[in-house]
């Protein structure tokens, strides 16, 4: 018998009350999602019964109990029922304590699985952090989550759209915090942990460019001390213990030269800086028929003991429950964690 090595990687589908359970069953759809792992659904499998309802896929549901137990072929979803959302209970578009409380055990259901060795890696969907705040557990998203229950102190988010990478010193900060957080160490650790994932993804030797925090990085002080101060000297440190590192460079130039393949990733001081360039090349709005074309994008946590890869968009309440919501992000999403649980 010839062993299945398509890594078995688990997706919580986020809040019910959102778009994460239609992106879902619309990305195992797709016969190549299977062709690269073992899609692992952590849900209620009513939520997933009524996606198919609406959208009108074709999927078979494969209720199991145990990660190995599933029967891993496109055509079929197999899910690890998680029974906390009543069907009548069910509302879509709308923050409710209820769903919050599901998507949290959809997401710690998952971490559990990874850590215990029974899946190869996780995928989520995107949660409401109101409604996870209004069920009592008051973390700032999905990323705080896997730190905490993982045990992880150093962690960073990276954005990725195909060949454009960015990694964060700081992210759900305020913007005066976020400057606070500027500091050599965090810098120099999250340049490491930026090499360490670009090598994961084939890449032998990483280009990395660390963008600025001021206007023209400081103007030698006449800005702001910052660039000079903390990120001046931990790029010279990573670059001295090896790493093919520049910096500071001026945050908007910084995102050009790495469009024009002038480096693999850039480090980003905060969390605007980062997202909007990846968002700005990945999000298409058509503001005529008020439709986003494409939505792509993949969010990685850094630093964790697992594979953790997510889409990059929120809820989007204002589609949810209708069928038109755009898998792309979850597929990508999907494609990046199959490929990391490879290589870790």
């Amino acid at each position: 018998m010839i062993e299945d090595t398509r890594p078995i990687l688990g997706i919580s589908i986020g809040d019910p009350g959102g778009i994460g359970p239609e992106v879902t069953a619309k990305a195992l759809d797709q016969r190549e999602i299977h062709d690269v792992c073992r899609p692992l659904v952590v849900a209620d499998s009513r939520v997933i019964e009524d996606v198919l309802r609406f959208t009108r896929l074709t999927l078979k549901v494969n209720r199991v109990d145990k990660p190995k137990e599933g029967f891993y072929q496109h055509g079929t979803v197999n899910i690890l029922h998680v029974a906390n959302m009543d069907p009548t209970r069910l509302r879509y578009k709308q923050v409710t304590a209820e769903q919050g409380q599901a998507s949290f055990e959809y997401v710690t259901t998952v971490i559990d699985l990874a850590l215990k060795g029974e899946i190869n890696g996780t995928v989520t969907g995107p949660i409401n952090k109101a409604a996870i705040n209004a069920a009592g557990h008051h973390y700032a998203g999905h990323t705080e989550i896997y730190a905490d229950l993982t045990s992880t102190l150093d962690y960073a988010m990276m954005l990725v759209d195909g060949d454009f990478r960015v990694v964060h010193v700081s992210t759900h900060v305020s913007l005066r915090e976020a400057c606070e957080r500027v500091k050599k160490d965090r810098i120099i650790r999250v340049i490491d942990l930026t090499d360490d994932a670009l090598r994961k993804l084939g890449i032998s030797s990483p280009r990395i460019g660390v963008a600025g925090l001021n206007p023209h990085c400081g103007e030698e002080g006449i800005f702001g001390t910052e660039d000079e101060e903390e990120i001046r000297p931990a790029v010279e440190y990573a670059a001295k213990s090896g790493k093919n590192v520049e910096g500071p460079i001026p945050p908007d130039t910084v995102f050009p030269k790495m469009r024009g393949g002038m480096y693999d990733a850039v480090v980003v001081m905060y969390h605007d800086q980062g997202h909007i360039p990846v968002k700005l090349i990945g999000f298409q709005y058509d503001g005529k028929t008020g439709v986003w074309g494409t939505v792509a994008g993949v969010n990685v946590t850094l630093g964790l003991p697992i594979v953790r890869t997510s889409v990059d968009h929120g809820t989007a309440f204002g589609k949810a429950g209708e069928g038109r919501a755009n898998p792309e992000s979850m597929i990508e999403a999907i494609r990046m964690a199959a490929l990391l649980s490879r290589k870790s």
